[in-house]
This record gives structure tokens, C-alpha cells and sequence, in this order.
């Protein structure tokens, strides 16, 4: 296996010879795509650029230059983790992008990927109805999604709150990388539990929401995710259910909660058919995101009680 590995270095020379090569193996070994790709070449270029510090935007004359044998060792290295280890490239580069921005991301939090970054790009209009001084960024992860809106509304406080204090050690080094300490904070909460007095004019949540079958069948690139942060038991909604339960508690009166609930939300739509979810469309792609306002979550009280 050396032998065969020290061949390859030497018979390949140029940036698009690594590139060729990375994307031909991720396709032998059946690779699965989806954390900021969607197919090898895409996904061999990604690595061989980060390996060799250049932007994927350099010049196409790049693909052309010849690399040193350690920047080939290093090219190498990164392209074989990824068809050996089945590791998501985010986690080899610990780079990922969201909303135009981008974000430090390891093994302790998912691979940012929602759509709910269009609703962000969109101010969450026409369904926000009040402009927002706090917002609550729940289950937040790498706190992607609470970064953004902090840029997307500059007047506002914003707290990332995770159950795992893994997610929240990330999402602080993402409040550091953007210089965001003066109005964001990151905080570990199960839920609301670490946020007893505080409430906000929007919440916006990525739960866990994987059902278990899904769950059972994911491919190795998401079974790399933590597992904290998908699966939330037979259907998908555990988390939800108790989101739904407690979340007017904590919203403004015209405040507005956003949540994901991916390929669940035919099961949500099952549990409470008398709720009138908002379900936006996505002009870039995604779905199972739903829209509903305080008063509407204090109206349907009863049903959500009553699970």
C-alpha cells in the first residue's frame, strides 16, 4: 500500500492531476455527497484546494502548476481520509459555508446545510412581523444560523443555546471568528432550561428531526455527524413535540417561531392536522420548514398539550 501510494505521488504532478485522481477514487468508493457538494469532482477540488491554501476561485492556469513532493503528501493525505474515513470534507477542512459566511466546523456539531439560510436572507419576511431585538438561534450547532441573523439584523441580541457543550464550545469560536461578542452568546440549555427569563421576538431552531428509520439507513458521511443532533426517536419528532409545547413561552407577543423538521414534516402534519403551519418555499432548494407565530402556537395549545 505505501509502495502503490509513493507510485501515485510521483506519476502525479499538476493541481488538476490530484483533482482527477481524488475524484476518480471518491467514485470507485461510492462516496456520498451533501455536506456543501454534490459530487466528486466538486468534492476532490474542495480538498485539493484547501490542501494547497488556495481560494476554489484561483485562476484556471492553477490547474496547471506543479506541486512540491510535500504538497503532494499533504493533497494526498486529505483525498485518502476522505474515501478511507468517509469523513464529510468539512470535517477534513474544518471550513464550512453558510449565508455568504463561513464558519469553523469539526465533529462536535453538524455540517451547516439548511435552507432556512434563504429565510434569513429574506429577513423571514412576509411572515416576520416585528423587527427583532433577541433572537434565540435553538439547537444551534456550529451557531450558524444565529451568526447570520445577527448580520442579517444588526440591532439585534442573539443567543445560540445547544444541549451538547461540545456544539457550544464551536459556536463560541464562530461568535470569536466574526467579532460578534458584544451581542452574541452562546449558552448550554436543554431547550428552554438555561433560558428561564428571557424571550424573544424570533426563534429559529434546526432540532434533531431524523426519524428512526432514516436514521437506521443514513450513509457513513452522516452516521460522522453527531447523533445527538439527528435522530429524535420513531418519527422524528420528539424534539419537536416539546419545542412546540413550551416555545410561546418564550416569544414576544407577535413573535414568530422557524423550524426545521425535514423529510418529518408529513409526520407533524399527521400528529396536529387542526395546526396551520406555514411550509415556505425554497427558490434554492430544501423543504420541511414551517412557520408559525405566538399566537397561533397559544391558540393550538391544547393539541400540543394534549400529545
Amino acid at each position: 500500500m505505501i509502495e502503490k501510494r509513493e507510485a501515485s505521488l510521483h506519476e502525479l504532478c499538476t493541481v488538476l492531476d490530484f483533482i482527477r485522481w481524488g475524484a476518480s477514487r471518491f467514485n470507485e468508493a461510492g462516496l456520498w455527497f451533501g455536506h456543501g457538494t454534490d459530487n466528486a469532482w466538486d468534492e476532490a477540488l474542495l480538498l485539493v484546494m484547501h490542501g494547497l491554501h488556495l481560494p476554489l476561485e484561483s485562476k484556471p492556469e492553477v490547474l496547471q502548476a506543479r506541486l512540491t513532493m510535500d504538497e503532494r503528501r499533504e493533497v494526498m493525505s486529505l483525498l485518502e481520509r476522505r474515501f478511507t474515513e468517509r469523513l464529510p470534507a468539512a470535517y477534513l477542512t474544518h471550513e464550512a459555508h453558510f449565508c455568504g459566511m463561513d464558519f469553523y466546523v469539526d465533529e462536535r456539531v453538524l455540517v451547516p446545510r439548511s435552507p432556512i439560510g434563504e429565510l434569513i436572507r429574506n429577513e423571514f419576511q412576509p411572515w416576520l412581523q416585528v423587527e427583532p431585538l433577541a433572537i434565540l438561534d435553538l439547537c444551534c450547532g456550529s451557531g450558524c444560523i444565529g451568526i447570520a441573523c445577527a448580520e442579517a439584523f444588526p440591532e439585534a441580541r442573539v443567543d445560540l443555546s445547544d444541549i451538547s457543550e461540545g456544539a457550544v464550545e464551536v459556536a463560541q469560536i464562530n461568535i470569536n471568528r466574526h467579532d460578534l461578542n458584544e451581542r452574541v452568546r452562546a449558552v448550554q440549555s436543554d431547550l428552554f432550561a438555561g433560558l428561564d427569563g428571557f424571550s424573544y421576538e424570533l426563534i429559529v431552531c434546526n432540532p434533531p428531526y431524523v426519524d428512526a428509520r432514516d436514521l437506521s439507513e443514513m450513509p457513513e458521511e452522516y452516521r460522522a455527524e453527531p447523533e445527538i443532533a439527528l435522530g429524535s426517536g420513531d418519527d422524528g419528532l420528539d424534539f419537536t413535540r416539546r419545542l412546540l409545547r413550551e416555545a410561546a413561552n418564550h416569544l414576544q407577543p407577535d413573535g414568530l417561531l422557524v423550524c426545521e423538521v425535514g423529510n418529518s414534516w408529513e409526520a407533524l402534519e399527521e400528529a396536529f392536522p387542526q395546526v396551520p403551519f406555514v411550509w415556505p418555499e425554497f427558490a434554492d432548494g430544501g423543504h420541511g420548514v414551517f412557520a408559525i407565530s405566538r399566537e397561533e402556537l397559544l391558540a393550538y395549545q391544547s393539541f400540543f398539550d394534549g400529545e
